[in-house]
């Protein structure tokens, strides 16, 4: 997603992309400037960390045609105001269950400014896969090594500077419960959404066939549904195997989904243009 401020309703929807898609998965983004999604393995801390940073600023509610509970508030930070959409806890993006295809879903279609990945410090490498899945769908990724506190207790050290550089995103030390920490997470996800710190995330390339393969598949992707995110990411899934994709490109569900969102802009940005006259 682009770096534009997104303010409703006085801007126009141009400014803002996802902003209907965003409305169909049944985030109002109201007044924010930025949208943060916050993903990570169940038992991570990342509740906690969503409630130390929204406080009673949050609602919950079920995702649009799910029984998966959706959890959203608010924070400030250096006078921008961040909706931050508290994704169901699971330990993968493949969909084979309904909380994996709803974080699935929102980090691809909802395109969220950042995601955080709430890891547990004590258990790093069994987290790891998330991170990896997350990051093959977007940019603008960083991790939360929570729990520190904890991993000091057991002995452990975590080299988040070296975690950082291997993974091609910034990787933040901090432990939710006490605050540690967490002022460095919020000026992270700060510069990682106005560009001003860069990401590279690791993607795994896979054989010179396989690369072969997603790169004659991409475009193809792009062309039943112009205007589709991460294209790659799907036809990865595609040569994975993936039910759920293959369905969705076949039923003609995901150029309903562009579709629909481009459709869903042209009529916003129409109203905001004569509202704004008045």
């Amino acid at each position: 997603m682009t770096n534009t401020k997104i303010t409703l309703p006085t801007e126009h929807c141009e400014t803002c992309p996802a902003y209907s898609q965003l409305e169909q998965m049944g985030i109002k983004v109201g007044d924010f400037d930025r949208v943060v999604a916050l993903a990570g393995n169940p038992n991570t801390g990342k509740s906690t960390l969503f409630n130390a940073l929204t406080g009673l600023k949050q609602h919950t509610g079920n995702w649009p045609g799910k029984t998966v509970t959706r959890a959203e508030g608010g924070y400030q930070f250096n006078s921008v105001k961040y909706k931050l959409v508290d994704l169901p806890g699971t330990y993968s993006l493949l969909s084979a269950s309904q909380d994996e295809e709803v974080a699935r879903d929102f980090i691809l279609f909802g395109q969220p400014d950042c995601t955080i990945v709430v890891t547990d410090a004590t258990a790093l490498e069994r987290n790891l896969n998330l991170v990896m899945q997350v990051m093959e769908i977007t940019d603008h990724v960083v991790v939360a090594v929570n729990l520190m506190d904890e991993a000091r207790r057991k002995g452990l050290e975590v080299d988040t500077r070296s975690l950082a550089r291997d993974l091609g995103v910034p990787a933040i030390p901090i432990t939710a419960r006490t605050g540690e920490g967490m002022s460095t997470l919020l000026a992270t996800v700060s510069e990682v959404i106005e560009g001003l710190v860069a990401t590279k995330p690791l993607r795994v390339h896979g054989t010179p066939e396989f690369q072969k393969a997603v790169n004659e598949l991409a475009p193809m992707i792009e062309q039943i549904a112009p205007g589709i995110p991460n294209a790659r990411w799907l036809a990865i899934r595609l040569l994975d195997g993936d039910a759920r994709v293959q369905k969705a490109l076949s039923s003609g569900e995901l150029a309903d989904i562009v579709g629909r969102q481009q459709r869903a802009d042209v009529s916003f940005s129409k109203k905001m243009s004569v509202e704004g006259r008045q």
